[in-house]
């Protein structure tokens, strides 16, 4: 029984000993941020890696998910009479839950793991070592840029997959179901708040955007300088981040639209 409690108290202390060192780590990486801001050639760059290069997957995705979430709310709408109401509720999910959720998921699997990786290769090829060696900061030459580039490229991201979304869902509940298209979208146009819906909307995909970005960011950057632990800092960015965005979407959807 000593044993066990004694190994209990070891794993406490040795995680809340992590989780104070990532929490010095986000102070750190903020602290950084406004110096990289002077070379913003360098955001910009990271903003063409990271958003442009996952644009494909993010349209792809949104289309699929609009098409289909088109046709199940379809047929529980009619059901009840209320297939009218198709574009309101089509249009709600996207751009509150599923544009910021899955957006950030997919972000996590793309751009999260490319960082993961390509900061634990500067590592271990000791890229980062010679940064300092040469009185040059990696956190603000490295880091903060690619931090910036996240936080910018998530919520651009997510209103497109919402956008592509609802047009997905317009393909197939006009043009195959046969919904009117002037109810689709008025319907949508009078019972959605630009700041209440699609303004909360835009800052779960922010925050998620930071969110995601850390992660991989310090996932990468705290790795052993292995093959090895490149391939588990990888593998534990997109589970850290996964597990980080269906938590942070329940608790800013209940401060977002807990009251009426």
């Amino acid at each position: 029984m000593t044993n066990v409690v004694g190994a209990l108290g070891a794993w406490t202390l040795a995680w809340l000993r992590s989780l104070g060192h990532a929490a010095f780590f986000f102070v750190d990486l903020l602290r950084h941020a406004p110096a990289s801001l002077r070379r913003f050639g360098l955001v910009v760059a990271q903003i063409h890696a990271i958003g442009n290069r996952s644009l494909v997957i993010i349209l792809a995705s949104g289309l699929a998910v609009g098409f289909v979430l088109a046709l199940q709310m379809y047929y529980a709408l009619v059901t009840y009479g209320a297939a009218e109401s198709l574009g309101l509720v089509v249009n709600l999910s996207l751009v509150r839950e599923l544009g910021p959720v899955v957006t950030a998921l997919l972000f996590a699997g793309r751009a999260g793991t490319s960082l993961t990786a390509e900061i634990g290769l500067m590592k271990a090829g000791e890229q980062l070592a010679a940064m300092e060696l040469m009185a040059v900061d990696p956190r603000t030459r490295v880091l903060a840029p690619r931090f910036l580039a996240g936080m910018v490229s998530m919520p651009i991201l997510a209103v497109l997959f919402s956008a592509i979304g609802i047009l997905g869902a317009y393909v197939v509940a006009v043009l195959l179901i046969g919904v009117d298209s002037g109810n689709f979208w008025s319907i949508m146009q009078s019972k959605v708040d630009v700041w209440r819906d699609v303004g909360n909307g835009i800052v779960k995909s922010a925050a998620f955007g930071v969110v995601c970005t850390y992660v991989a960011l310090y996932q990468g950057y705290e790795t052993e300088a292995t093959p090895e632990g490149v391939a588990y800092a990888t593998t534990r960015t997109v589970v850290i981040s996964s597990l980080a965005v269906l938590s942070m979407d329940f608790v800013l959807t209940a401060l977002m639209f807990s009251t009426p």
